[in-house]
């Protein structure tokens, strides 16, 4: 890999280590020199104005004053995620005994999840820097993105998941072509592999490994949409569900940019942090009120989020407390319940970690942590068309029948 002479990330301006604070200059590096920490951006934002914004493509591209990406990244062939609709769910809301709810449904992106948003802002660094094939560690909603940005970008891709990731993830991988491999192991034993499979392959970008402090950037565009939705204001308090636990932190970390340049009113928000039981480091680190959490072997249907050892655990216990938020975890069969509850009431079909965020909603609201009466933000960050063993035992048709109307008549479904 050969860097470009002039680097071009729009506003970013350097790399800032989140434990003590040493820069560098901007470049393939994602762990700090002095102390290991992890690297994350820093920028100079010039004048951003809700204009600006609302004058911008109907995508991410919209806030590339606010991200790490080259001025003119909306000419380049990308895979245009973003602004996806935020539903109003009253329906929802009525079930739960709360007054305003809104579901921020990012099922509805190119690949249909979040991941999405990362990829397109990861890709934009690594062909700056100067990297040719863009490759992931995944749980599957990730491998999705990364095979169909790289296949968009005209690039070569390279995924590994792990060899039980369910079947649907595996299909919607490999249709996109590039090198998908399977491994058996968990995901943090995947992740292991990638890291040093990226200090064999120097041309090699793993968006969630050495050029992730751009990648986990494009996680604050939910938050910016999400204000920008809401007629430019916060809402009071917002459930994110924790894999890596890096798009949590990054939504907060858009509510706090966007404060700071004047576009939202500052105000207080709440922030609560979803996982799976079977996979709950975070929630049980919060729970014991400990500073950093323990990591945990997987064990549940939410494979999405299915990360033992998650980077940024240790910030979404801190956002979680500066905010007067908190972090929940539920079973499996909660995580069920909460999809076809969103299901039954929204229309929405989400995969099985809108189920956990979903599920831990419910569980918020019945043990009175959240606010029934403040305006809240869940995110659905996949489609359930991806997860179908989650639900498929237990949904069925009504009835079968005949083709005749006594058979109908019969069947009492009137």
């Amino acid at each position: 890999m050969a860097l470009t002479s002039a680097i071009d990330l729009g506003p970013a301006t350097a790399l800032t280590c989140r434990e003590c604070g040493n820069t560098r200059d901007l470049g393939p590096h994602y762990a700090c020199e002095e102390c290991f920490g992890p690297l994350e951006i820093s920028y100079d934002f010039g004048e951003v104005t809700r204009a600006s914004i609302e004058a911008g493509p109907r995508n991410i591209w919209r806030y590339k004053g606010l991200l790490p990406v080259p001025s003119h990244i909306e000419e380049t062939p990308n895979t245009e995620p973003g602004l996806t609709r935020l539903v109003r769910a009253d329906h929802l809301a009525e079930t739960l005994g709360l007054s305003r709810l809104w579901v921020k449904d990012d099922s509805g992106n190119p690949t249909h999840s979040f991941k999405d948003r990362v990829v397109a802002v990861a890709l934009a660094a690594a062909r700056e820097l100067g990297f040719t094939v863009l490759a992931c560690p995944s749980t599957g909603n990730l491998a999705n993105a990364v095979a169909a940005a790289a296949a968009r970008a005209g690039i070569r891709s390279a995924v590994f998941v792990p060899s039980d990731l369910e079947a649907q993830k595996i299909i919607t991988t490999a249709v996109y072509g590039g090198t998908f491999v399977t491994v058996d192991g968990n995901y943090d034993d995947v992740n292991r592999l990638a890291s040093e499979i990226a200090g064999e392959q120097e041309d090699w970008a793993f968006v969630n490994v050495n050029v992730r402090p751009y990648y986990a950037e494009g996680s604050k565009t939910l938050g910016y949409e999400i204000a920008e939705q809401l007629g430019w204001r916060l809402p009071d308090q917002i459930v994110v569900p924790v894999a890596s636990g890096s798009q949590l932190t990054k939504i907060d970390k858009a509510f706090q940019e966007l404060i700071k340049l004047g576009l939202v009113e500052e105000k207080p928000y709440r922030v609560f942090g979803a996982q799976a039981a079977g996979c709950d480091p975070v929630a049980h680190a919060f729970k014991q009120g400990w500073d950093v959490f323990r990591p945990v072997k997987p064990d549940t249907v939410a494979k999405s989020l299915a990360i033992g050892n998650p980077a940024d655990g240790t910030y979404v216990l801190d956002v979680a407390r500066r905010t007067g938020g908190a972090v929940e975890d539920v079973t499996d069969e909660q995580v069920v319940e909460g999809i076809r509850l969103l299901a039954a009431t929204e229309g929405i079909f989400g995969e099985t970690a809108g189920g956990v965020t979903v599920g831990v909603l419910k569980k918020l609201a019945e043990s009175g942590v959240l606010d029934p009466s403040a305006e809240t933000v869940i995110i659905n960050s996949g489609d359930g068309l991806k997860t179908l063993d989650a639900v498929a035992p237990v949904v069925a048709p009504t009835a079968n029948i005949a083709p005749v109307l006594d058979a109908f008549r019969a069947a009492g479904i009137a």
